[in-house]
């Protein structure tokens, strides 16, 4: 069961449940014409909604706000219908995109402040310098499938905060949700610098073509070829692709904690998350009493579909093509030596995963070295601190990564030693809940990053440099042609007093 039907011709998408295959909704497939015309459109509206400013933009945006609370629960079943989440897990991504807008929405204001920083030099104390934010005019946004509202918190939120237009391009898989989000835009009256453009590759190519900055998730080789397309436009972008995040577990560490919070950074919304955890490294003082009690954890999760309430934990994957890796790279685990400690199956309903638990997992399986993207927890027994350190880094992947020890000094150490954008100590997942941290990956995980404060609007502005006077001017500077020989003399003694060190200030080599 597929959750789209992929025809090229076809005028619609056509969106089905993938935990019982019924009918979800149909989307249009738009071609690049009417991408364009849409592109347009929004250039239209764009200029006024950066004119109004910061607070204007978040008068508009409180108004969203609003809607999206006051919509959750249908937004939730909107997110349930497609995906085949869990309630509980569906839940959770109006929530965060509310709170997504209340941060930059409210913060918009001092981020984009203009900047007067200090003249480097006394010779430049008599200028007025100024950075200026002025936004791109339209940010195309390509999005993926395992969290169709709680990426475009990350993503087009800050984008619209900062003043810019913005064409979203949601997954053809997941396309549902944008279109509600976008409604809810409408509805509260909004300019119309929201817009959605919904289809398969050539749809997200045509946004591409007619963006001025571009944002993608998704994978790491889908990532290379929009890189390449920007880069062929002149066109800056930022990318957030594959990950395998490990998870390090010391001799000192909580162990109950430890196993509590890698089951659930591992099997939150069946592992199709691109912080999840996806690889263990334990030392081995500690590895059987923490595969037992992971093992324990993970065997007492609850999985399946429902209709009301918060009965089950986890639900469905949204592809089956996904669903078919994580079901090779469990049972080239077990061809290789490993042992299924629970789950390791399909259900045989639909596309739900068992949520799995591998023992005697060597770095050289795929379930190790490749990304899974699903509801497996492979572990492998270290030496010491050292070697999981060696093998955590031994990936061409570096999103993120957890360290769990009784030590916070010690997990911090280790944490610097690890090549990846984020590290949790003795949590899961956190950093992405916090927009004043930067989430970006190292490696084949990606190009720039998300969020960081103000960085997360500056990323969607071009920044100007404004000079000024600070004092009557004169005819002539002193390094202008018209001024006399003298007068440049002068100013180049002067900048070199101010640059150079000791006597070089002066003129005069040492010792001479």
């Amino acid at each position: 069961m597929t959750a789209v039907e992929p025809k090229a011709d076809q005028a619609t998408i056509t969106v089905r449940n993938p935990a019982d295959g019924r009918v979800a909704g149909t989307v249009p497939v738009d071609g690049p014409d009417t991408v364009a015309a849409k592109a347009r459109e929004l250039r239209l509206y764009q200029t006024e909604w950066e004119e109004i400013g910061p607070r204007g933009r978040k008068a508009w945006m409180f108004k969203w706000q609003d809607w999206i609370l006051d919509n959750a629960d249908h937004l939730t079943e909107v997110l349930m219908s497609e995906t085949g989440k869990s309630r509980k897990d569906a839940s959770l991504e109006p929530v965060a995109l509310a709170d997504s807008i209340k941060y930059w929405a409210g913060n918009a204001e001092a981020f984009l402040a203009d900047a007067h920083p200090k003249p480097h030099t006394l010779i430049y104390r008599v200028k007025k310098l100024t950075t200026v934010y002025r936004p791109y005019q339209l940010v195309g946004i390509i999005e993926p499938w395992n969290f169709p509202l709680a990426m475009l918190a990350l993503d087009v939120v800050p984008a619209l905060a900062a003043g810019a237009a913005v064409l979203l391009k949601p997954s053809e898989v997941t396309p549902l949700s944008a279109v509600e989000f976008a409604r809810g835009w409408t509805e509260v009256g909004a300019p119309p610098v929201l817009g959605l453009a919904t289809g398969y590759g050539e749809t997200g190519a045509a946004v591409i073509d007619n963006a001025d900055y571009v944002h993608f998730t998704g994978s790491t080789a889908t990532g290379r070829k929009v890189a390449v397309a920007c880069a062929q436009q002149l066109k800056p972008l930022s990318l957030e692709l594959g990950g395998k995040d490990p998870a390090i577990v010391l001799a000192d560490a909580d162990v109950d904690r430890a196993a509590n919070g890698i089951a659930w950074g591992g099997m939150f919304n069946s592992g199709q998350v691109c912080i999840s955890v996806e690889r263990v490294y334990v030392e081995a003082p500690v590895y059987d009493e923490f595969v037992r009690k992971l093992t324990a954890n993970v065997r007492n999760i609850a999985q399946g579909q429902e209709d009301s309430g918060f009965k089950y934990d986890t639900g469905a994957m949204a592809t089956a093509a996904q669903c078919d890796i994580v079901d090779r790279h469990v049972q080239e685990a077990v061809a290789a030596g490993a042992r299924v400690l629970t789950g390791g199956k399909p259900t045989g309903v639909g596309t739900f995963f068992q949520p799995t638990v591998l023992a005697d997992v060597t770095p050289a399986m795929s379930c190790i070295a490749e990304e899974t993207f699903g509801p497996t927890l492979p572990v492998v027994k270290v030496a010491d601190e050292d070697e999981a350190i060696r093998l955590a880094n031994d990936s061409k992947y570096g999103l993120s990564a957890t360290v769990w020890t009784g030590d916070i000094d010690r997990g911090e150490r280790v944490a610097r030693r690890l090549d990846c954008g984020a590290v949790n100590i003795n949590d899961a997942l956190t950093n992405v809940f916090c927009p004043s941290l930067p989430m970006g990956g190292w490696k084949d995980s990606g190009i720039g990053y998300r969020a960081g404060g103000p960085s997360g609007l500056i990323k969607f502005c071009r920044q100007q440099a404004i000079t000024a006077p600070r004092i009557p001017t004169q005819k002539s500077e002193l390094v202008w042609y018209s001024s006399s020989r003298r007068q440049a003399r002068m100013a180049i003694r002067a900048m070199r007093a101010f640059a150079g060190k000791g006597v070089r200030r002066f003129g005069v080599r040492p010792g001479k």
